[in-house]
């Protein structure tokens, strides 16, 4: 296998799951609106695919190192960041290769199965991960007959394609929704798209009419900088693509450091992303090309932005869309600690602004922003050490994957939904260490409760609940807790559930399609029936949840 084979077959591999996303994201057994494995692992390797585009006559060891990086980068939820791990795998097993054989292939499947386990709390099998551990397993056994790559990844597929089938077995709630697993079913298709080229040497096409999700935006909360002082002319921007020889990159930052000031140089195994602001930035790209070639150089001058930003700011949105290109300038970290929170609506954005989040990345159910959306709300936050809230459990790996690729020390708080997000903003002090906040907030979201009402998008047979599409789900932490017709009484059952002997505060956050009346109303009936507690009500505007509940 060469490495245009190995760039076209991962290619095609993308365009199979973007052509099948929709059929993937409805294996999701929780029948909640927000089915989307087939759409995270699709713009998860579909940002490989188009780094690869720009590639042509490259060893299979320079082509997985790109995929592993984009796919590093572009990761989308847990299937994703296990999709990427496994062809980060791929990198590591092709390291040294101009081609691939077989045993190549098998071996670095199984480096990647590894890490893809390590990477994981608790395994779960009948998931992604065992249909690729089984066609890991069976590939090592087939080296026995052959080391044709051909053969080999044709046992590859039908390894995965047979575990795949298994996976009901492995988990009964797959068996009782007569589902196969999702997560599976992505890796096959994409497994699938790939040896349409390693053995036929045809590339699957993408679907023209393949609707593609909305950009994921970040919403900044600190002022506009047009009014700094300006030191420098020129924002310089580059990226490095390491060579072997390249020295530490550090030294590359002490150089910047005496040339120009906002220096910024994060770095991994393959690139150095390089940011700086000085007057000479030819000093600074013939310096940067002592540690390997340059790609995506941009140079603007400040002092003209400056000039142009004063008559704009007033009509400025304050939103950049890293998703699909959109640059960004890293700003210097100058306080000790900041926040970047992850939601969905404009009501939730702007009270996480209000309670102090420096950042807030558009995303949530219908939408999980992919590393590189929360690296560079990472890069925008003025802070030493930054907090992040995925407030969504699918977000949580992702989140993690962007704390090695940061300039500035990054802590992941646990947050799997917005109450938990928001008591940990209020539980922050900012006098005491990062350590003990991080202790101290992660004691506070395990106290609340959450609640949260949504409608069934299929029929379904779900955790003993008989379910049709239209119904009210009823979710107490994240569990399904009961199916209801009427959403006023969904709230109130789910707030008795919830309440407890020591809770004094309700918070009640109404979403998009709700209106303010009905809300209102809502607001009033829960008052009566918990008189004892204080009840909130917040516009969160967020979509597919009408309500959520916080209990404390």
């Amino acid at each position: 296998m060469t490495g245009n084979i190995l760039r076209n077959a991962v290619i095609s591999g993308a365009h199979n799951i973007s052509n099948n996303r929709r059929l993937v994201d409805e294996l999701n057994v929780f029948p909640v609106p927000d089915g989307d494995t087939g759409t995270n692992m699709s713009m998860s390797i579909g940002n490989a695919a188009r780094e690869l585009e720009r590639l042509q006559n490259q060893t299979v060891e320079v082509v997985s190192d790109t995929v592993a990086s984009a796919l590093l980068r572009g990761a989308r939820g847990n299937s994703g960041v296990i999709l990427s791990l496994l062809f980060r795998g791929f990198a590591k097993g092709f390291k040294g290769c101009a081609e691939a054989n077989g045993a190549d292939i098998a071996a670095a499947l199984e480096l990647g199965v590894d890490a893809a386990y390590k990477a994981v709390m608790k395994p779960t099998e009948g998931t992604i991960l065992t249909v690729a551990r089984v066609a890991a397993e069976k590939a090592r056994e087939k080296l026995g007959e052959t080391t044709d790559d051909v053969e080999i990844f044709e046992c590859i597929v039908q390894a995965a394609a047979e575990a795949l089938e298994t996976t009901p077995d492995l988990l009964p709630v797959l068996k009782k929704a007569g589902v196969v697993d999702a997560g599976g079913k992505g890796l096959l298709v994409i497994f699938e798209g790939m040896l349409s080229v390693i053995r036929d040497g045809v590339i699957i096409g993408a679907a023209e009419t393949e609707e593609q999700p909305s950009p994921v935006a970040v919403s900044t909360n600190f002022a506009a900088d047009s009014d700094e002082e300006i030191n420098f002319t020129y924002c310089t921007e580059f990226i490095v693509t390491r060579n072997e020889k390249a020295s530490n990159p550090l030294t590359l930052r002490a150089y910047l450091e005496t040339i120009g000031d906002c220096v910024v140089v994060v770095d991994d195994e393959q690139i150095i992303k390089v940011h700086v602001h000085t007057d000479n930035p030819g000093n600074a790209m013939q310096k940067g090309l002592e540690f390997g070639a340059l790609i995506n150089i941009k140079v603007e001058n400040m002092r003209e932005q400056h000039e142009r930003a004063r008559t704009e700011q007033e009509a400025s949105s304050k939103t950049v869309t890293p998703a699909d290109g959109g640059s960004y300038t890293p700003v210097v970290p100058e306080n000790d600690y900041g926040f970047v929170a992850v939601a969905a609506g404009s009501g939730l954005h702007n009270l996480f602004c209000d309670l102090g989040a420096d950042n807030v990345v558009s995303g949530g159910q219908t939408m999980n922003p992919s590393t590189d959306d929360l690296l560079r709300a990472i890069e925008l936050t003025p802070a030493k050490t930054v907090f992040i809230l995925p407030n969504n459990k699918n977000i949580i790996m992702a989140a993690e994957q962007a704390v090695p690729l940061a300039s500035r020390n990054v802590v992941v708080l646990h947050t799997t939904s917005i109450p938990m997000g928001i008591a940990a903003m209020l539980a922050f002090d900012p006098d005491i260490s990062a350590d003990d906040n991080a202790i101290n907030m992660d004691a506070t979201i395990t106290k609340v409760g959450t609640g949260q009402v949504t409608f069934a998008a299929r029929d379904s047979d779900f955790d003993g609940h008989k379910i049709k599409a239209g119904e009210l789900l009823a979710l107490e932490n994240g569990r399904l807790a009961f199916v209801e017709t009427d959403i006023q009484k969904a709230v109130i059952k789910l707030c008795k559930n919830l309440f407890k002997k020591d809770c004094s505060f309700i918070t009640i956050i109404h979403g998009c399609d709700v209106s303010a009346e009905d809300a209102a109303a809502l607001c009033a009936a829960v008052s009566a029936k918990f008189p004892a507690a204080e009840v909130t009500l917040v516009d969160g505007g967020q979509p597919v949840y009408y309500y959520i509940l916080s209990v404390e």
